[in-house]
């Protein structure tokens, strides 16, 4: 329950309205104790605590449209259209797409009952958990890039995945751009003019990290996973380069490692060229040079980063947990830089 806090003012939301609407659909006369998971920088989710049961519970931001990185029916359809064939996506209960109950669309599923590991373990987790981890994350990854991405077809816009991650990430950077971020555009350049062709076309996570898994060690197995707001059709190396980007080695600079936020440092798990090769082994895939997905993983993280930064400057948010997002930003492109020298 560390994971959990009071909800934030600026995050409440008329919780006997949401009952009225939720209450009937799942049997359950009694208001619920809502909580907010301290987690997640860009939708909100809370714990909806009933009596014989926990639910979670997932919104924008206060004041968000439906745009593409708050559209919570289309965050909805992905995951029931998955459940059926990916075992390790929440059950769904309902989405709500009427406004006047909490002012935005907003849907309600499953709580998932496991470990979730952020920056530091504390608890006695052993090198052997600790490789279990690894190999089910590695599996994880390969398993939903297996599943067969006709159940998203609307999803798939067909070929030039890769040209249009490069273009749409670039013009979020430039449109979210404060004073006291590098402008990227040497970066930006780079990924335009080294973009390889799509190497597949499947199911994607684009958010695939150790804090967005939940464990079940004591099956030594992943429990589900969560956080499925970026999921869609496209190429699966652009995934995994999503995914390393968070990646922090044991050996990595102080500057890159002081951005760690999942445990993936410690003695058991694999360092980033290792996690590669393992993946092109279970999935089958080639992959000679892995620099250009580095290099765009980096920046995509940058840029998500970016935009928080913005809603923090200009007081859209109060979370004190972005206040170093700029600094962030700095150490990611910079970092970026120094691959494409």
């Amino acid at each position: 329950m560390s994971d959990v806090t009071a909800v934030r003012q600026e995050d409440r939301f008329d919780v006997a309205s949401m009952h009225a609407w939720l209450g009937p659909l799942i049997s359950q006369d009694v208001q619920p104790e809502v909580l907010q998971f301290r987690s997640g920088a860009s939708n909100l989710t809370y714990l909806l605590k009933y009596p014989d049961r926990e639910l979670v519970l997932r919104r924008p931001p206060v004041g968000t449209k439906a745009v593409s990185a708050h559209d919570m029916k289309r965050e909805y359809l992905i995951q029931s259209r998955l459940q059926p064939v990916y075992s390790l996506v929440p059950g769904m209960i309902a989405l709500c797409q009427d406004q006047t109950v909490m002012g935005s669309d907003f849907y309600v599923m499953e709580r998932v009952v496991g470990q979730i590991f952020r920056r530091d373990i504390t608890e006695e987790i052993s090198v052997a958990d600790i490789e279990v981890m690894a190999g089910s994350l590695i599996n994880g990854l390969v398993q939903l890039h297996a599943v067969d991405s006709s159940i998203l077809a609307e999803l798939n816009k067909g070929p030039g995945y890769v040209q249009r991650q490069v273009e749409g990430w670039s013009k979020r950077y430039r449109n979210a751009l404060t004073d006291d971020v590098p402008d990227s555009e040497k970066v930006m350049a780079w990924l335009d003019a080294n973009k390889p062709e799509d190497v597949d076309s499947c199911i994607i996570h684009g958010d695939w990290r150790i804090d967005n898994v939940v464990f079940d060690l004591e099956r030594g197995c992943i429990a589900g996973v969560l956080d499925w707001e970026l999921a869609t059709v496209g190429d699966p190396l652009m995934d995994l380069g999503s995914a390393l980007a968070y990646w922090v080695d044991r050996d990595d600079e102080p500057m890159f490692a002081s951005l760690r936020r999942q445990p993936s440092h410690l003695l058991g798990m694999p360092t980033r060229e290792e996690f590669v090769s393992k993946y092109i082994q279970l999935s089958g895939r080639n992959c000679a040079d892995f620099t250009f997905y580095e290099v765009f993983g980096l920046f995509r993280l940058a840029v998500i980063i970016q935009q928080i930064w913005a809603r923090y400057r200009a007081g859209q948010t109060t979370n004190q947990a972005f206040a170093g997002f700029g600094d962030a930003v700095n150490t990611l492109i910079h970092r970026a830089e120094g691959k494409i020298q």
